[in-house]
């Protein structure tokens, strides 16, 4: 891998990783394109991961800082908020552990991908019309102090079914979020917060389980500093955008995204197969 296409991935994942959109499907496809598909190209994927968690951190220390003092003064709301996170997260541990080398072995490929892909917008424009019905209000209860453990459960199922490339883990806890109960920028932020033990524990498991691979490629160290560097970087401007964007607009035009996204990918896998 050259340090161009390291670059070029650093990109989209920045601008992937928390966009409802997949970021698995697009860096997947992308490799293919660049002809990167070896097993250190997918570590590299995995591992730069690293920088967008590393924004996601940054962005949100605050609160973050805010909840740890509250967990360390047995605050009950910070209490609260970590058991939530906890719950959120053990089932995609339970399920993706043992399925998940299995789920990709039979999924990562271009047409399931796709399928996910215009599923999952189509989701989201139905989510975003039942629950709006024409009125643009957003209902659902705002605060994180609204993520009762039953929801948290909810949004922890729905994050298995980002194990599916091209589901996307935004899009199924943000629109698991909204089912449970919570408006969209609550269920984001919640959605944002539960990724921080999602994604870094993925990338621990990712750079240990590959670090042979990442360490003998060539270019390995290289690429692997430019694309999390990158990803760093553009995830960071993305988070507020994003978030800006969805008081403004909700899911909808990113779930249109997928479906019109997903329909070219899945013609051309479909025109390449004949």
């Amino acid at each position: 891998m050259t340090w161009i296409h390291a670059l070029l991935l650093g990109i989209l994942e920045g601008l992937t990783e928390f966009l409802p959109v997949s970021s698995t499907g697009h860096l997947y496809l992308l490799g293919v394109y660049l002809g990167d598909s070896g097993d250190a190209a997918k570590a590299l994927e995995i591992v730069m991961q690293l920088g967008a968690v590393v924004a996601l951190v940054i962005y949100y220390r605050v609160r973050l800082w805010a909840l740890v003092k509250g967990i360390l003064a047995r605050d009950p709301a910070s209490l609260r908020l970590l058991w939530a996170l906890f719950l959120g997260f053990v089932p995609v541990v339970v399920i993706g552990m043992p399925f998940h080398r299995r789920i990709e072995d039979v999924l990562m490929a271009p047409i399931p991908i796709a399928i996910a892909l215009i599923v999952g917008g189509v989701v989201m424009v139905v989510v975003e019309q039942v629950r709006r019905r024409g009125t643009g209000e957003d209902p659902g209860d705002e605060g994180l102090d609204k993520v009762t453990p039953r929801r948290a459960v909810l949004v922890g199922i729905a994050q298995c079914f980002a194990l599916w490339p091209g589901a996307s883990r935004s899009m199924v806890t943000i629109v698991g979020g909204q089912l449970a109960g919570l408006n969209t920028p609550t269920s984001a932020d919640f959605s944002f917060f539960l990724s921080i033990p999602t994604l870094g524990a993925a990338t621990l498991f990712a750079l240990w389980k590959h670090r042979h691979e990442i360490q003998d490629a060539p270019g390995g160290a290289l690429a692997l500093g430019v694309s999390t560097v990158t990803s760093f970087a553009v995830a960071f401007l993305v988070i507020a955008a994003f978030l800006r964007y969805l008081k403004r607009r909700g899911l909808a035009p990113f779930g249109w995204y997928r479906i019109v996204f997903g329909a070219v990918v899945l013609f051309l896998a479909l025109r390449s197969a004949a």
